[in-house]
C-alpha cells in the first residue's frame, strides 16, 4: 500500500496541465543532454515538454517533448511526442506519440504506437498499432499487432492482427497466427495453432488443440463407445476442420465401481461425403478415487461412415501402452505385444478394438 501510495503521489506532482498545454505546440528546442532531478528540476526547466533530447537522464521523475537516443529515470519517463532509442527506468516509461526502440521497466510501459521491444515487469499497453515484441509480466494490451505477445497471465490484441500469443493463463485476438495459453484462447480468426489447457473459442481454426473447442466453423458431437474390455465412454469431440479435443466419461463395465475418464486429441485425416478417417490420440483412467487404479495412453485409427447429416458409425484398432494394478482383474487389456507381469502390477503394449455411433450438434 505504501508504495502504490508513493507512486500515485508521484505521478500527481506532474504539472499535467502544464503539459497539455506545451502540447499544442510544436517542439522548437532541442538539447544535447537533459540532466535532472525531478520536473521541472532539471537543466531544461519548466519547458522541458518543448525539448528533444539526444539523452536524458533523471534521478526520480523526467519529462520532455521527444526523445531521439537514451532517456534514462529512476521512477519514469513521461514523454510528450515521439521516441526513439532505448527508454529505461525503474517504473514506468509513458510515451505519448510513436515508439521505435526499447522501453525497459519495472512496472508499466505506455505508448500510442510503437515499432518496439516492450519489457515490463507488470503491463504493456499500446492503444494503436504495435509492432514488435511485448514482454510482460502480467499482461500485454496492444491495438493492430504485428509481432509476438508474451506475458504471465494474459494478453489482449484489438483489430486486424498477425501476432503469436503466448501467455500462462488467457489470450484474446481478432486475428492472430499462433495462441498458445495455460488456459483459454479466444479469437475470430486462428491462421495457425490454437493450443490451450482448456478451452478454444473461435469462429475459425482448424488446429485448435484443447479438451474443449468451440468453433463456429468447426463441429461439435457425442459418441456412444466401448472398446475390447468394455470401456463404456460418452464423449464430446469438439474441434475445427483438422484437429479436434476428446473429452469422455464411463464406466467399465465388468466393473461399475470403475469410473473411466478420457481425454485426448483427434485429427481427420480423410473427409468425404460419405466416410472420414480419424486417427486419435487418447489417455484413459479408471478409478474407484481409492486404491484400484488403470491408465490406458492409446493411439486409434477409426474408419468412419456417415448414415445421415448428423448420424456416424465408426469403429477401428487401437495400439495401447497400459499399466493398472493386478488387483483390478486379469483382463483389462487387449491382445498383447508384449507386457510384463509382477505380483501387483500389470503393463505392455496392446492390440485393441473400438467402436461406436455419433451424432453431430
Amino acid at each position: 500500500m505504501k508504495i502504490a501510495f508513493i507512486f500515485r503521489a508521484l505521478l500527481y506532482s506532474l504539472p499535467f496541465h502544464s503539459l497539455l498545454l506545451l502540447a499544442q505546440h510544436q517542439l522548437s528546442k532541442t538539447s544535447v543532454v537533459h540532466i535532472g532531478l525531478i520536473y521541472p528540476l532539471s537543466s531544461n526547466g519548466r519547458l522541458a515538454a518543448e525539448y528533444s533530447n539526444p539523452f536524458s537522464m533523471h534521478g526520480l521523475i523526467g519529462v520532455s517533448g521527444a526523445e531521439t537516443g537514451v532517456a534514462l529515470a529512476g521512477v519514469g519517463l513521461n514523454i510528450r511526442g515521439n521516441a526513439r532509442g532505448l527508454q529505461l527506468s525503474g517504473v514506468y516509461n509513458q510515451t505519448g506519440g510513436h515508439v521505435q526502440g526499447t522501453q525497459l521497466t519495472g512496472v508499466v510501459n505506455t505508448a500510442h504506437s510503437a515499432k518496439a521491444l516492450q519489457l515490463a515487469g507488470v503491463t504493456n499497453v499500446v492503444s494503436q498499432e504495435f509492432t514488435g515484441v511485448q514482454l510482460a509480466g502480467v499482461v500485454n494490451v496492444a491495438g493492430k499487432t504485428d509481432g509476438l505477445q508474451l506475458a504471465g497471465l494474459g494478453n489482449t490484441s484489438r483489430g486486424s492482427s498477425q501476432v503469436t500469443q503466448i501467455s500462462g493463463v488467457f489470450n484474446r485476438s481478432n486475428q492472430a497466427n499462433n495462441q498458445i495459453g495455460g488456459l483459454v484462447n479466444v479469437a475470430k480468426k486462428v491462421r495457425g495453432i490454437q493450443l490451450a489447457g482448456l478451452i478454444n473459442i473461435a469462429d475459425t481454426s482448424d488446429y485448435p488443440i484443447a479438451l474443449l473447442n468451440f468453433v463456429k466453423s468447426g463441429e461439435k458431437s457425442f459418441s456412444l463407445s466401448t472398446d475390447e474390455i468394455l470401456n463404456t465412454l460418452l464423449t464430446f469431440r469438439s474441434g475445427g476442420r483438422v484437429l479436434y479435443g476428446i473429452l469422455g466419461l464411463g464406466y467399465h463395465l465388468q466393473t461399475t465401481s470403475l469410473l473411466a475418464l478420457e481425454g485426448g486429441l483427434g485429427a481427420h485425416l480423410m473427409d468425404t461425403p460419405a466416410f472420414r478417417l480419424n486417427l486419435e490420440v487418447a489417455s484413459l483412467t479408471l478409478t474407484d478415487f481409492k486404491n484400484r487404479e488403470y491408465y490406458r495412453y492409446a493411439l486409434r485409427l477409426l474408419p468412419t461412415f456417415k448414415l445421415q447429416d448428423r448420424w456416424e458409425i465408426f469403429a477401428g484398432p487401437s495400439l495401447n501402452q497400459v499399466h493398472f494394478k493386478n488387483e483390478n482383474g486379469p483382463d483389462l487389456h487387449g491382445l498383447p505385444l508384449w507386457e510384463k507381469v509382477t505380483s501387483r502390477q500389470t503393463y505392455g503394449l496392446y492390440l485393441g478394438l473400438t467402436g461406436g455411433v455419433q451424432f453431430k450438434l
